[in-house]
């Protein structure tokens, strides 16, 4: 029998096959039955992204809870996944769903749990849940209209909400100075009515409603946004690119020739904003992936660092219990201080913008002077798309220490805390992970150059695929 497993972030499966209304539903209510186990405050949050079914699943989760007793919110549209959960802190509720599968291609669609805090469900909390799913329930009938003509079900604007904490947060003054010189790509996903109403004369791509997304899997990586760098590049008048994913909480960035600028760079562009010119403090929490040169920033900054496994409910585990200052994951995935403990590309698009209209520099300008201080470097990716039983062997033979170089590169030291980070000298590594949410294997890699670090990728990706 098929069982229902959040992975790092969430339930996702293909629509249809495993992700239907009957699993939805199984789902919703073990949500209700942990609400009401846990807390007398018995009212969720639901919304839905831009995915294909997002209305008809937010419902079903929506009137099966409200069968359970609980008090929902529905959103009155789609919406991204950090509204929701700041809708979760402004409208006190204990918990909130996002129908969404994030980053994942078209096929597929998800179920997030978000907190009263505004970031993930801890994942012990999650175990319960899952513990709670009845896989005989079945609603016997569609209650939606039942409960709204009943007050149980509320439609809500979470979008109205996150624009106000904008408007509260930003110095939209500069940011809107700057408008004509900026380009989002929205990747047909949930941010996109945000800069359509804060930016309307900004340079717009994929910023209408596509459930199908174009064929393209909505990841704001370098090879899923090549339309969007090419825009970028035959505009001169254009500074800098920020892209979303299809829930809007990663974040990919281009410099005005069009280059992309991954998250390794706008975690340390973040620090040095927060820090130096906001005069912010705290720890510093980064995923097993993300790039050293964040330990070497920090140590310059006075801060402290901390890593963590793999999936940001790990770094909202820490966000929410210690003094935290940035957040952040080598997938684009980045929280600050003053903001929810939640991924939010847009939020961090606009941090960046606004530190070039503080500083009136270039985004080219500001990563020069990271580089200043940290050196220069590149992290690279692959995703393998092998057989269960090639990334089993793999893995097996990371555990077993079997793999003593790749190609020219020596291994002088492993660390295992999520996957195997292989420490090769000079400030070099190569990882090997398997995905959480995917049927790929991961290899990322990081040194003084893209070109050095595809060389890595090259050299390991032929060691463990003879």
């Amino acid at each position: 029998m098929y069982q229902i497993k959040f992975g790092t972030d969430g339930w996702r499966e293909i629509i249809a096959d495993n992700y239907t209304v009957s699993n939805v539903a199984k789902l919703a209510k073990a949500t209700a039955e942990w609400i009401l186990g846990n807390s007398d405050n018995h009212t969720c949050c639901v919304g839905y992204d831009c995915r294909f079914g997002g209305k008809m699943f937010a419902e079903t989760s929506a009137y099966v809870l409200a069968d359970h007793g609980i008090k929902v919110y529905l959103s009155n549209q789609f919406c991204s996944t950090p509204m929701i959960s700041l809708a979760n802190t402004e409208l006190n509720t204990f918990c909130g769903v996002i129908i969404t599968a994030s980053h994942n291609p078209p096929s597929y669609n998800g179920y997030k749990l978000k907190a009263s805090y505004g970031g993930p469900v801890v994942p012990s909390e999650i175990d319960k849940v899952e513990a709670l799913i009845d896989y005989q329930y079945n609603p016997e009938s569609n209650t939606l209209k039942k409960h709204i003509d009943e007050g149980r079900i509320v439609y809500h604007d979470f979008e109205a909400i996150y624009m106000s904490e904008i408007e509260k947060k930003f110095d939209t003054q500069k940011l809107k100075a700057y408008e004509t010189h900026f380009a989002y790509d929205a990747m047909y996903g949930a941010g996109q009515n945000v800069i359509k109403k804060l930016l309307p004369n900004s340079s717009q791509l994929h910023c209408d409603f596509n459930p199908g997304f174009n064929g393209v899997a909505p990841e704001p990586i370098l090879k899923n946004l090549v339309p969007f760098s090419e825009m970028i590049k035959a505009n001169p008048n254009l500074y800098c690119g920020l892209a979303t994913d299809g829930d809007a909480d990663r974040i990919g960035f281009f410099d005005s020739s069009g280059q992309f600028i991954d998250s390794h760079h706008l975690i340390l562009l973040l620090m040095l904003y927060l820090n130096k010119h906001k005069q912010l403090d705290g720890k510093i929490v980064k995923s097993f992936s993300v790039s050293n040169k964040v330990e070497k920033l920090a140590q310059n900054l006075g801060l402290t660092t901390i890593t963590t496994k793999i999936g940001f409910k790990y770094i909202c585990e820490l966000m929410i219990n210690d003094d935290v200052l940035i957040g952040a994951e080598e997938s684009g995935g980045i929280a600050v201080k003053g903001h929810i403990p939640e991924r939010d590309g847009i939020w961090m698009g606009l941090l960046i913008l606004e530190y070039m209209a503080v500083e009136n520099k270039s985004i080219e300008e500001l990563i020069q002077e990271v580089y200043s201080i940290v050196g220069e470097f590149a992290v690279e990716r692959y995703d393998l798309h092998i057989s269960e039983a090639e990334k089993q062997a793999i893995i097996k033979a990371c555990k077993g220490n079997e793999y003593k170089s790749f190609g020219p590169y020596n291994i002088e030291r492993t660390e295992d805390l999520d996957g195997f980070k292989f420490h090769l000298g000079n400030e070099e590594w190569v990882m090997i992970r398997p995905s959480g949410t995917e049927p790929v294997l991961r290899v990322y890699a990081e040194s003084s150059s893209r070109a050095k670090a595809i060389e890595i990728l090259d050299a390991c990706q032929s060691s463990i695929l003879n």
